[in-house]
């Protein structure tokens, strides 16, 4: 878990590094698209295989079919 924060820590140094002019001088959470990047490297590094929902899964169970299925925070 260690590097999967250490991570996520580089991920958001570099983009506010590269796009400062859009950051004020304030605390921010990583955007969600980076913390899945992470998530997925980590799972990987770690020899799990993440399976995608297909249209008809995501439509038993009331999903959007693409993208993620936890609430935005």
């Amino acid at each position: 878990m260690w590097s999967y924060f250490v991570t996520n820590q580089t991920l958001a140094k570099l983009e506010i590094w590269n796009n400062s002019d859009s950051y004020e001088n304030k605390v921010y959470m990583l955007p969600k698209h980076l913390d899945q990047k992470v998530a997925k490297l980590y799972l990987k590094r770690l020899s799990v295989e993440l399976e995608e929902l297909n249209k008809d899964q995501a439509d038993y169970i009331g999903v959007k079919f693409k993208g993620t299925y936890k609430p935005r925070y």
